[in-house]
Order: structure tokens, then sequence, then C-alpha cells
């Protein structure tokens, strides 16, 4: 894939600002002939294809100088990358699954082999056997048991009629710690878990949402497993590689156009279509996909405006930063160590071995989340690498020093104003909740925080453009 159009295979941008750029004219379904889809992450994605094979024209724009959104990939050695972003799936993520066969890439387990590392506030740093914590056992399960407790009581489908869920959207994660969470080994654990699973400050979302995110996700247990889990597997040779194959799909299709480093700016729609201007034209169709995150997406200017807002007044971006420390091998191996930390200080809250192949560099990846992402992206490069290769170095002090540094901060990246996804604070699924995924006339809405299913991961990026496709396909019919 290669320039602004890939259709065309040309490198130039657009030209002449005020130009309008109509959509060609094809043969799709009765109604509908063309759509502009707006964000090329894996919703964008999945829907522009899924328009184009049923013929609808499809251009998208997307504002970055890459395909993929919050999924992104780093070259750690020549031909060997790392997943920067989104990164982890397993059996329940059908859809997926699926998308990868059909792109011709494969799977590799996440390797867990070995004892874990744990910094939790003792003198030592304690070496364990699996990812149970060395902290009392009652107080965590007492923890985990509450969890379920709200998990179970959340209806997936529609969080906003659950039962009490105005003062569960009312409560914040921290308050409701506050009140429940006696044990100081449970308050201790409980944000680095959220951080874990959610990418979240536990002041920043409601219970509500905390509970609807883990019962979304498939559950406590699967949501935290790696073998049998989400976590159990990775793409080989990274998750970036599926929206690649997707964008050369889409330029393969007849009409079909992919503009890069094209910021959307403005909706503007009317009884015969649909207008999406950027800074260099004006694009114009019988439809439109606005495949953003909620406060990218309030940022456009829609005319008319939508009944509500797709944000509140205290929706959150996901708190993470991510790093990648790069080793001439994955020496913690030969310690019997996996990889795997939990740490109660930062940067590093906790680490995996995200190490490309068996027998090549190895990485520890490293998720600094919650409010010590806020802290540690507001540190000068120099800085961030100090303190993260320190805390490695205690954590598996057999290492060398890194030959490669990474690092992707989410939290101040502009097209993507945090990951994992959106974190709806307190009022958000009853004011926002209802009108998720309702159609604003001839605008639709995609992207995993507009899936009720796998909320925040790819599967439900996937599904929300599966989705979108057929509110199109049937509204125009």
């Amino acid at each position: 894939m290669s320039g602004r159009d890939t259709a065309a295979g040309r490198d130039e941008a657009p030209q002449d600002s005020g130009r309008q750029h109509d959509a060609p004219q094809g043969s799709g379904p009765a109604g509908v002939r063309s759509a502009v889809v707006v964000g090329a992450g894996l919703a964008g994605l999945t829907a522009a294809n899924g328009l184009a094979s049923r013929g609808v024209e499809v251009t998208v724009l997307e504002a970055r100088e890459r395909v993929g959104g919050r999924i992104h990939g780093h070259e750690v050695a020549p031909g060997s990358w790392v997943d920067a972003g989104a990164a982890y799936l397993g059996d329940r993520h059908t859809e997926l699954l699926a998308l990868l066969k059909e792109s011709g890439l494969d799977t590799t387990p996440t390797t867990m082999l070995g004892a874990s590392r744990f910094a939790l506030g003792g003198p030592e740093h304690a070496t364990r056997d699996g990812r149970f914590p060395p902290l009392n056992a009652v107080a965590l399960g007492d923890l985990f048991d509450r969890l379920a407790e709200l998990t179970a009581a959340v209806r997936p489908d529609a969080p906003w009629l659950t039962p009490d869920a105005e003062r569960l959207d009312t409560l914040t994660a921290a308050e409701w710690a506050d009140r429940h969470l006696t044990h100081p080994d449970a308050r201790l654990f409980f944000p680095l878990f959220l951080g874990e699973m959610m990418a979240a400050d536990p002041a920043e979302l409601s219970v509500l949402h905390m509970a609807f995110y883990l019962r979304s996700g498939g559950g406590l247990r699967y949501l935290n497993a790696f073998e049998g889990g989400a976590q159990q597997d990775r793409v080989a040779g990274g998750a970036h590689l599926l929206c690649e194959r997707l964008a050369e799909r889409l330029s393969e299709r007849p009409g079909a156009r992919l503009w890069l480093g094209e910021p959307a700016v403005a909706v503007h729609q009317d009884a015969d279509g649909v207008t999406v201007r950027t800074g260099r034209g004006v694009h114009r169709a019988d439809a439109a996909v606005v495949a953003l995150p909620p406060l990218l997406a309030d940022g456009l200017d829609h005319r008319p405006a939508p009944p509500g807002p797709r944000a509140g007044a205290r929706t959150g971006r996901g708190c993470a930063v991510k790093v990648n420390l790069v080793y001439p091998s994955p020496g913690w191996r030969d310690h019997g160590l996996s990889g795997w930390s939990v740490n109660a200080e930062g940067p590093l809250l906790s680490t995996v071995d995200d190490s490309p192949t068996a027998d090549g560099v190895g990485v520890l990846t490293g998720f600094v989340t919650g409010a010590e992402a806020h802290r540690f992206a507001a540190r000068s490069p120099e800085q961030q690498r100090t303190t993260a290769v320190a805390q490695a170095a205690r954590l598996f002090p057999m290492l060398p020093e890194p030959i490669g540094f990474h690092v992707t901060d989410w939290v101040n990246e502009p097209y993507s104003r945090g990951c994992y996804a959106a974190l709806f604070g307190p009022g958000d699924w009853l004011g926002q909740g209802p009108a998720l995924t309702a159609p604003h006339g001839r605008v639709h809405w995609a992207g995993t925080e507009t899936s009720t299913e796998f909320f925040g991961l790819m599967e439900g990026a996937i599904r929300s453009g599966h989705r979108v496709v057929a509110e199109i396909l049937g509204d125009h019919r």
C-alpha cells in the first residue's frame, strides 16, 4: 500500500481544498450507490470492505498517514514487528479469527511459561509460579466475588436497562472501592487490575461501565486469562498486518478509494445525500460512516446536529502508554521467568513477553495505565527511557541494556484520544447509551465503543463494522 489514494495508486493529495470529490457512480444495492467512511481503523475498514463487496462505491478518509487507528506496530528487528496498540485475541473472537483467515494471517500463542515477578510494596521483589499475586487470597477472592456479582447483573445488550442502573452509573469505580473494599491488599490490587483490563483510572469510570466492560468482554475469568482466554494469542507478524491487508483488499474493489493524511472536519447532510469536508476537499455520497471514538466524533461539525453528543461531560480517554523494550534475546526465559510482572509502582505497572519469535530478539512490553499513564506521558523521552529501563532491570536483573526502546503514547495521540477505548464516566450510559448505535439520518456510527459485544476489543470493532453495513443496506432498501 503506498500513496494517499490507494485505488489510483498515486502519492499526491487531492488538490484544491474547495474542490468537490464526488464518489464514483456504480451499481450498488437499490437506493444506495456511494458511501464515505471516516476513519481507517479496523471498524472503518471492515465497514468499507463490506459495503464495497456489495457494489457500493466507497471513499475512506483517514487522518493519519497509515491505516489501523489504535492498531499499530513497531519493527524491532529486520522483518520482526511488535504490537504498539491492540494485540491480543482469544477463541471467542470469532469475527476476528474469520477475518484473519480470509486475510491469510495466522496467530501465535502468547508465551507465558515460567514464573512471574511481583513488586507490590514489600522490601523485595517476589517470584511466584503462575500469575496470582503474593497478596491475601481471601481479600482478593472477596474482590473478585464482588466484581463477578456486578458483572452478572448488568445487561450487556442495554446497560442502561440494568437493574439499579441509575445508581451504578452515578457511582465511580473508585467510590465503589472505598465503600466495599476494606482489606489493604484488595485496595492495592483493584486499580492495578482495572489498569490491566481497561486502561482505566477507577476515578474516571462509572461502576456500570466497569461491570458492562467486563461482561461484554466475556467475563472476569475470560478477559484476564492467557491460555483459554482473551489474551491467548497474538497476530503472527503483528495486528497491523490485518489492517494493511484490508486496505489492500479495498484498493482492488472497483471505484473504492482510501485517502490518507486527510482528517475530516465536517459532516453535512441534506435530503439528497451527505457531504464530508476535509482540509483538502469535499466528498459527496448517499451515506456516511463515522468510525471514530466518541470524543473525536463529537469534534466534527455535524449539520444538522445529532440529537445528543457521542460523549458526555465525564467521558474519559483510555489511559494507556505502551512501552516496548527490545533485548538481544528473551533472556528471562533462561532463568525460568515468563516475563510477566505486576507492580504497585510505575511506570511499568505490568509487563509481558511479546517477543516476535522463539529464536529472535526479546521484547518485554510494559503497560503504563491509569493515572500513571498521564504522569509518564508528561515526562521527556529521556526520562521515560531512564525510568522504564531502570524498573525493568530491577524486575529482571539478568537482562543487559536494551538494544531498542519504543514508547507509544495513546493518551495524547490526537487521532485516538486514548486507548484501549473511551472510558464511560458517570452518567454516560444513561445519557448516551440508548442512542449509541442509532443512525443520525444518513450518518451511521461504527467503532469498538459502539459495540455491546466485546466493547473495547478488536472483535468489537469488527462487529460494529458489520452492523453498519447491514444498517445501510437495509435502510436504503
